[in-house]
């Protein structure tokens, strides 16, 4: 195994120089301060800290002169009678650069399209045009049940131009999994595709389309991209426009996972997702004009909105429609070579299943940086990396659809050591809370946030009082905001994250997140994926039950369950050898590449499946009936 805070990559004097965010620094007139000098100031001066975001990218719009800040968590209000437009600052160049190439679009049959500036602004404005035909204005709800594909990103910049609400679902969800969702929202207009391809095939969704479009009385139009339906809707040319909103008018409507229960409808606003996006890709991916950003997503996760947050910072966004495994796991990793990426993020999953893989891709000349997020990635996933681009920036990133970002990261000026997180990311001021709900340093605690960000919710949908919204982050530690994941800081600020909190593993008193219980188990060449859970609740010990799925050509034998027995008891504890060792074809997952532990420990505890996760927003619901 990798030792943990193993030294991979310390950026050359050269690097830290031409790094954006020395060139910040500089701006601010603090050269030689270090990074974790400049975290702490960012933090203890929140209204000082995003005034210079919008002043040092120029922001396009109307800073008034009122306080930047007031209110306390959650009740915040930023940049009070400010106005601006997502879509006018992701598109400020298109006039200036009409021919820069904004737009890569590739999938898995070999597809490949570019587009420019100008292109992407008038097909934009056409759109536009064609919604405001159709009765959108400001305000109105616009969904989009849309695989990765540029008609996407069209549809989402003519929304936000009208100031109107994007809220978008991958086509592989299941009908009720997007109803669901957009009958909270109640959307005016529906985008959508007959059907989509994946794994080498063919997937006729227009029955399911039917039945969304069903659901949705509020529909004035559905519009069906490819067909003449689409044509028309762009048929008519017009001057592309902004609508002026106020800092936090409502730009989209993210969902959580929605593994159980009605999924959480997530609204954030115009003016701080282009502050956070500004800051975190110029900043903490050292992303720029030069930059090719490829981030591999669906619509129906939020890293496809932080992927076209790309066009903010100038740089050109590859958009990947299809399977990152066919026809063979090294599908993306061509695409990084052939297309000249300079930055290519992606799940921990695919890079750990790269290692294990035994993988080396080719052709990464070009490539400065890679991003990990979804999962903790272990220690062997960093150190793997470093065998294949010895000189990349590697970003492992923690944070959430909540706010749309990254709490913890990467930042170009500090080393990368395995299996730890570099820093807490500018503006956000991440502790660790202990059990006496105090900052802890060195200690796995609880991950809060003590500072607002103005990219976490304006609001819960439909959730006018702010109760839902208060419950889902504040109910522990009042004027504190609660993710629910489990993290130690270290000393010089570094990071480990360990997983969910509320699916954490607690043997005889001894707490432990469930990545290092993957890291021991799945490097084992035998084993290709596990899951781990307790089912331990207050005041009673549980069970813990280890379900593994077999790497190719391999069954789980009793030798390879006596070896997994004394592999966790030399390296984790003796408290942590499972009572059970099970072979399971699957482990379930969402739809976004999340091991779903929370679910399956209910339905341990004898809770129905259907009850226990939202088997529409599951990746693969058949596994589950293996874990009743």
């Amino acid at each position: 195994m990798v030792e943990e805070g193993a030294l991979l990559w310390d950026p050359t004097p050269e690097a830290v120089k031409n790094a954006k965010v020395t060139r910040y620094a500089e701006w601010l007139g603090r050269p030689s301060v270090t990074y974790q000098d400049l975290w702490q100031w960012s933090v203890d001066n929140p209204a000082e800290f995003w005034t210079s975001i919008w002043d040092y990218f120029e922001v396009i719009g109307d800073r008034a002169d009122g306080p930047v800040v007031t209110g306390v968590m959650p009740g915040v209000q930023w940049f009070a009678g400010s106005t601006l437009n997502y879509a006018a600052n992701a598109l400020r160049r298109a006039e200036t650069e009409p021919d820069r190439v904004a737009v890569v679009f590739r999938d898995e049959t070999g597809a490949r399209r570019t587009v420019s500036l100008g292109e992407l602004a008038g097909e934009v404005a056409r759109v536009r045009a064609g919604l405001v035909r159709l009765g959108v204005g400001v305000g109105d709800r616009v969904a989009g049940y849309l695989p990765n594909v540029p008609e996407a990103l069209i549809a989402f910049l003519a929304t936000a131009s009208l100031g109107a609400v994007w809220s978008s679902c991958s086509p592989d969800f299941g009908a009720s999994s997007v109803i669901d969702r957009f009958t909270q929202i109640e959307p005016k207009v529906l985008f959508a595709v007959q059907g989509y391809s994946y794994g080498g095939r063919w997937f006729d969704r227009s029955s399911v389309v039917a039945d969304i479009a069903g659901a949705l009385p509020s529909l004035a139009a559905t519009v069906i991209v490819g067909s003449p339906g689409w044509e028309e809707l762009r048929s008519v040319s017009a001057p592309l426009v902004h609508e002026a909103v106020p800092f936090g008018h409502p730009l989209w409507v993210l969902y959580s996972s929605g593994t159980t229960g009605l999924p959480k409808p997530i609204v954030h606003g115009h003016g701080g997702i282009v502050l956070e996006h500004l800051k975190a890709l110029s900043f903490h991916q050292d992303l720029g004009e030069d930059d090719v950003f490829f981030w591999y997503s669906t619509t129906g996760w939020m890293m496809w909105n932080y992927l076209v947050g790309g066009l903010l910072v100038g740089s050109a966004v590859v958009l990947y429609d299809g399977s990152a495994a066919h026809p063979d796991m090294s599908a993306l990793w061509r695409v990084v070579a052939e297309e000249g990426v300079t930055y290519f993020g992606t799940g921990a999953p695919y890079l750990t299943s790269s290692m294990k893989k035994g993988l080396r891709p080719t052709g990464l000349s070009a490539l400065r940086g890679i991003g990990s997020t979804g999962s903790p990635l272990p220690p062997e996933g960093f150190a793997w990396v470093y065998e294949i681009a010895p000189d990349v920036h590697l970003g492992s990133f923690s944070g959430g659809t909540d706010v749309c970002t990254g709490f913890v990261g990467g930042v170009p000026l500090l080393p990368v050591r395995a299996g730890v997180i570099p820093c807490r990311c500018l503006g956000a001021a991440v502790e660790s809370y202990g059990a006496a709900g105090e900052p802890v340093t060195d200690e796995v605690g609880e991950l809060v946030i003590t500072v607002p960000m103005p990219s976490m919710p304006v609001m819960f949908w439909n959730d006018p009082g702010g109760e839902r919204y208060r419950e889902s982050y504040f109910a522990d530690y009042p004027g504190v905001w609660r993710h629910g994941d489990w993290i130690k800081i270290l000393p010089d600020g570094g990071c480990v994250i360990y997983g969910r909190s509320d699916s954490t593993l607690n043997r005889g008193g001894v707490r432990m997140g469930t990545s290092e219980f993957y890291r021991v188990v799945e490097q084992l060449p035998e084993i290709a994926d596990s899951l781990v859970i307790d089912t331990g609740q207050l005041g009673q010990e549980g069970r813990l039950l280890l379900y593994v799925v077999t790497a190719e050509g391999h069954s789980l034998t009793d030798e390879l369950v006596m070896r997994l027995r004394r592999t966790l008891r030399t390296e984790l504890s003796p408290r942590h050898v499972p009572d059970q060792i099970r072979e399971v074809p699957g482990i379930p997952r969402t739809l976004s590449g999340k091991k779903l532990e929370v679910p399956v420990r209910k339905i341990l505890l004898g809770i129905p499946p259907e009850r226990a996760a939202n088997l529409d927003a599951m990746a693969n619901p058949e596994v589950l009936r293996h874990f009743s």
